[in-house]
């Protein structure tokens, strides 16, 4: 079996990943800009919402109503056309980052020893050019993006919340060690678990590759059933590693899906409860059960496209690990 290539430690991927986007500055700032001004554009309606429904409340004219009307309907085609921007300059952000990577992996390529290429083997070298840069293709392309703008929006949200009523964020608050405890305890184990269920993808190659190129030599030698145990356990060895992966994301999924019911309800009822106190209005109410709400979509994405992540530092690392390899003497 042929040693596989070195790996990246998690140091020098988070370093690089950093870089990568900071070499864009003008691009990146116009993208966090755009999503940033949609999220703003979003957050208005539920507030004008809260506002329509205190005027239907007290009765007041049918101009404010139509007005308040309006207003929502001209936010919501905003938020459209600033979406619609915003996730333009996210794909070109992605394009740009993908395209320096890519230059630089095979700068590092062309630059390995030869010595050291012979004694990998071509099999992991191939999966770190191939499955390796279509993984990472995909993160920086859509995850990164998206974690950004979930992140942008999620903080938004809560701001807004705040601004109609202080007490009616604190519900928010139930589903923060449901999040923190099962993600702590999913990113603790997810990048090794990945790194692990990549390099089995290197060996199934590797040998898949040593068999076609020395198919004359294994039939001349009658090695069949050799090479036929080999794949079979490297095989194994990989269903292993993604039945693991897979266990990581049945156990951190339900958690973390359970936390997104969680605020709603309990901004209903603890703002229902203030309501009939007299504490909030029934408009203040309205909208933060609605942002509440909105909070699912941002923190629902954010945490789906962690695992997605975590697939793409496990390939970012091999990817850089490749230029660790020994210096030809």
């Amino acid at each position: 079996m042929s040693a596989l290539l070195p790996v990246a430690d998690t140091a020098q991927v988070r370093r690089y990943a950093r870089d990568l986007f900071r070499r864009n500055p003008r691009v990146l700032g116009i993208t966090v800009g755009l999503h940033a001004l949609a999220a703003l554009a979003g957050l208005v309606g539920p507030r004008l919402l809260g506002e329509l429904v205190e005027s239907i409340q007290h009765g007041r004219g049918t101009g404010t109503i139509d007005r308040l009307a309006g207003f929502i309907a001209g936010f919501v085609v905003l938020q459209a056309v600033l979406i619609r921007f915003a996730y333009l300059a996210s794909a070109r952000l992605g394009e740009r980052v993908l395209a320096g990577l890519r230059e630089e992996f095979v700068e590092r390529v062309l630059a390995l020893p030869l010595s050291t290429v012979e004694r990998a083997g071509s099999g992991d070298l191939l999966t770190r050019t191939t499955r390796d840069v279509d993984a990472l293709s995909r993160c920086v392309r859509l995850a990164v993006p998206e974690t950004m703008i979930a992140m942008i929006v999620g903080i938004l949200v809560v701001g807004a919340t705040i601004a109609v009523s202080p007490v009616l964020a604190l519900p928010l608050l139930v589903a923060v060690p449901i999040l923190v405890f099962g993600t702590r305890w999913y990113l603790k184990r997810a990048p090794e678990g990945y790194l692990k269920q990549n390099a089995t993808y290197s060996m199934i190659t590797d040998g898949l590759a040593e068999t076609v190129e020395g198919a004359r030599t294994v039939d001349a030698l009658r090695r069949r059933r050799q090479r036929i145990d080999r794949t079979d356990t490297d095989l194994r060895r990989s269903y292993l590693a993604e039945k693991y992966t897979l266990f990581l994301r049945t156990v951190w999924f339900p958690m973390v899906e359970l936390s997104w019911v969680l605020p709603v309800v309990a901004t209903l009822l603890v703002g229902g409860a203030l309501y009939l106190r007299g504490t909030v209005t029934l408009g203040q109410l309205t909208a933060a059960v609605i942002y509440a709400q909105m909070l699912v979509d941002p923190v629902d994405r954010l945490l789906s496209w962690v695992d997605e992540l975590q697939i793409g530092g496990a390939s970012l690392a091999r990817l850089l690990g490749v230029a660790e390899g020994e210096t030809e003497p």
